[in-house]
């Protein structure tokens, strides 16, 4: 299995979403989304259900989502972003009006009609690395690479790899700076700028 690529042009990001939104692929759209924002493994991704971002009883979507990852059995809090917010809004406005109303039990990304069954990480590949040989995204494009892209935009905005480390469940630091996707050019760069 060849090493997912992070995309690191936001402006490849807002084409990836406007794809998914022009087809019509609001599943689609929403799983690009949590994915870039969240940092999350793809096998979490698909095993959300509404219950884990939305209260029903309030009609709101939660602050946090509180998760057991799947790979490494440890607990997780992830804030819910405005990103993640609009478009899980969009997705369950889009099933309420395409379906039966939703039930915090069904799944976010489901595989089709049936909101019982999550949608395939074969599935999800497809989606992912179809719209991005679509639009022409140089780099190796999968589902993680949306966990890496999270974290190359993070590190490019200084948050310290440290805390990326953390936020990732990475046990140790090499296994984080193969995520951050640094390349020659990027190492150059601060080398122009720190100019003593």
């Amino acid at each position: 299995m060849s090493t997912m690529s992070p995309i690191k042009d936001k402006k490849e990001l807002e084409a990836m979403k406007k794809y998914f939104l022009k087809k019509n692929e609001i599943r689609n759209y929403a799983l690009f989304c949590v994915g870039i924002n969240t940092a999350l493994r793809i096998s979490d991704i698909l095993k959300l259900r509404w219950k884990d971002v939305y209260d029903f009883d309030s009609h709101s979507f939660k602050k946090h989502l509180k998760i057991k990852e799947q790979k490494t059995k440890k607990n997780n809090e992830i804030l819910l972003n405005k990103g993640v917010i609009n478009a899980l809004k969009r997705l369950l406005a889009y099933c309420n009006r395409s379906h039966t109303p939703i039930n915090g039990d069904d799944f976010i990304f489901t595989g089709g009609k049936n909101r019982n069954k999550p949608l395939s990480r074969s599935q999800a590949y497809r989606i992912i690395n179809g719209a991005a040989k679509a639009l022409k995204i140089e780099g190796n494009i999968g589902c993680h690479s949306l966990r890496k892209t999270f974290g190359y935009f993070a590190a490019r905005s200084g948050i310290s790899s440290v805390l990326l480390m953390h936020i990732y469940n990475h046990s140790s630091f090499p296994i984080t700076r193969r995520y951050l996707g640094i390349d020659q050019d990027e190492c150059d760069e601060v080398f122009m700028k720190i100019a003593l």
